[in-house]
């Protein structure tokens, strides 16, 4: 595992890169190496995790294909094995060692050869002219943001959003709807980033140019198994023993592995099978006091039940103004997870006890199934009735309605023209072919998820030098979620029907038979007069601030705080926390003298950001 940078026919300074190594050290403290010739360079901080000896990047020095990665390869030493058998060398047991090797072999298909998590950047020097390949993994687990100038048709790139930023000339513009869209959908979706001038990969995609040329860039297929026919118990047992093979191989590694147990059935499905390999530490984390929604002792009763050492994390909120900065610095743009406080505490917490690896439950909602708002939109659609507008407001973190409210007239007017959701996602999730729990499954996995789950769970666990690995995203279970009928995924009022059958016997009856809820903060509760956050939101959304951006109405905005005072509410509470995080966004990266409203910068001119030291 480790960070990734670099540049491609742009003229990026030593220091540059130096900068840009820094702001993202803490995602590879083990290490950090470069490479650079005239119109290129590359470069990378290494988390050691397999082999902790070798590993050194950029692969293949001396060589003419020169490779920096970011990720794991769980298929590495079946693929050493195949390419020794074909000639090449590979110097050491490091899983990235093998992908020079493998792009000599390959060409730009290597990727269909890998199984895990990755973001590539491969530089290829054999032709007349240098070509740079960048790639990504299927679901979207590793990222890799990139700024394209396509006057100087030049190229950045690097890991992390903030570190990026770091290149200098970079995030000069805020994109006007921005704002919207977050709120739209807790963070933006597709290749758009919250500035104008930054893209990020999509997942499954290949981007290759020649120095000077133009990028060209495909989307692999997703997967999708073929079913050998055979009733639900018969598909049950196929995910069982699947996620048991799967889990098997992300436990392998050359350093302390630990498991994340929230206390509900997919992360406590990964504990149950993890622990029939042996010995496991399990992390939860709570919140001190007593708060909604508490999941510790479900925790504890799946590790007690798996024989597994229980850490038991709790943090006090009093911490929470504090730890919200440095997570909406760690993300670099505004994500509306409340959970994302909690992230960074916990593995934080994970690293602090020793370990370098932790397995995780996310995406099986996304994979099998599991969220309310599939449930009812899905029934919605069976009885004929509009279901669209009430899953998006589900997705959002301030209801279409509510957003309308909130925004000033003049900055209403502008995004009426403009779709929150990028236009192919919304025309495939409106119109596609297929059920519309098939067209909602697509877009939760292809748009959601990589945006909203996978890259907060990314820079969250690396912000502590942690490994995330996550078993739902594995490429054979992915296939498998894909291939299931409707009913396989949701009936009868239950969801994840097929992981809850795939489960059974194998966790408390506690677990499987409680209630869903999200793991996630209780800000309903969190969000109070006299509380830590209320004062902190109250100081941070003071009207006149929010009044001279020119597009949130600060009287709504404090209607929001006298309706959450007084009668407490998810989407007031939600609402309030979104617009906080997004002001915690500007005071960390945009001067004060660039924001709106400032003295000689109106509404909508050229915002410039800076980088957070």
């Amino acid at each position: 595992m480790c960070r990734i940078f670099g540049y491609f026919n742009a003229a990026v300074t030593p220091h540059e890169l130096r900068t840009v190594a820094a702001l993202q050290r803490h995602g590879g403290p083990d290490g950090t190496g470069t490479g650079r010739e005239p119109g290129w360079g590359l470069g990378n901080n290494r988390l050691a995790v397999v082999d902790l000896d070798g590993g050194e990047q950029p692969y293949g020095a001396g060589g003419r294909v020169r490779v920096v990665f970011n990720g794991e390869i769980y298929n590495h030493e079946e693929l050493r094995r195949r390419l020794q058998a074909r000639g090449h060398v590979i110097p050491d047991r490091c899983d990235g060692s093998v992908l020079p090797a493998l792009y000599l072999e390959y060409g730009e298909d290597f990727t269909e050869q890998l199984d895990g998590m990755y973001a590539v950047a491969v530089l290829d020097g054999r032709g007349a002219v240098p070509k740079l390949l960048l790639a990504t993994d299927h679901a979207g687990m590793k990222p890799l943001y990139l700024r394209w100038e396509a006057a100087g048709r030049s190229l950045r790139f690097s890991s992390e959003l903030p570190a990026l930023l770091g290149f200098g000339g970079i995030g000069g513009r805020m994109r006007e709807s921005a704002l919207d869209a977050y709120l739209a959908t807790r963070t933006p979706f597709g290749t758009g980033t919250v500035y104008e001038d930054v893209e990020v990969l999509e997942p499954g995609t290949t981007w290759v140019c020649e120095l000077g040329g133009v990028p060209r860039t495909r989307r692999r297929a997703a997967e999708v198994e073929a079913l050998d026919g055979g009733g639900d118990g018969h598909v049950a047992g196929r995910l069982r023993e699947l996620l048991r093979e799967e889990v098997g191989r992300l436990l392998v590694a050359d350093v302390p592995v630990a498991l994340i147990t929230s206390g509900g059935l997919d992360s406590s499905l990964v504990t149950a099978l993890a622990a029939e390999r042996g010995p496991v530490h399990t992390f939860n984390i709570a919140y001190r006091g007593s708060w909604p929604s508490d999941e510790r002792h479900f925790a504890r009763e799946v590790a007690e039940r798996a024989g597994a050492t229980h850490h038991q994390v709790e943090v006090d909120p009093a911490g929470f103004p504090a730890l919200l900065e440095e997570t909406v610095w760690h993300l670099g743009q505004p994500n509306a997870d409340p959970i994302a406080l909690s992230t960074l505490a916990l593995f934080r917490a994970v690293r602090e006890a020793g370990f370098t690896v932790a397995l995780t439950g996310d995406a099986a909602d996304e994979v099998f199934g599991g969220y309310e708002r599939m449930r009812v939109a899905g029934e919605r659609a069976a009885g004929g009735e509009e279901w669209a507008a009430g899953y998006l407001d589900a997705l959002s973190a301030a209801p279409a309605a509510l957003r309308e409210r909130l925004y000033t007239e003049e900055y209403r007017a502008f995004t009426a023209g403009e779709p929150a959701l990028p236009a192919a996602a919304r025309e495939d999730l409106l119109h596609g072919p297929g059920t519309v729990l098939e067209r909602i499954t697509r877009f939760e996995l292809g748009s959601r998820l990589p945006a909203y789950h996978l890259r907060r769970v990314d820079h969250l666990s690396m912000a502590s030098s942690v490994e995330a690995r996550l078993p739902f995203c594995q490429r054979a279970v992915m296939a498998l979620g894909r291939a299931l009928p409707d009913h396989r995924r949701i009936g009868g009022g239950q969801v994840k029907r097929t992981l809850y059958a795939a489960a059974g016997g194998l966790l408390p009856q506690s677990v499987l038979s409680r209630p869903k809820q999200p793991f996630t903060l209780p800000v309903t509760a969190m969000l109070r007069p006299g509380a830590p956050l209320w004062e902190y939101a109250r100081d941070l959304l003071a009207p006149a601030d929010l009044a001279a951006g020119g597009r949130l109405d600060g009287r709504a905005v404090e209607g929001l705080f006298t309706a959450q005072a007084e009668r407490p509410d998810d989407t007031a509470a939600l609402a309030l926390w979104a617009l906080l995080v997004h002001r915690v966004w500007e005071e960390q990266f945009r001067r004060p003298a660039d924001r709106p409203g400032a003295a000689g910068v109106e509404p909508g001119a050229a915002r410039s950001l800076a980088v957070a030291a």
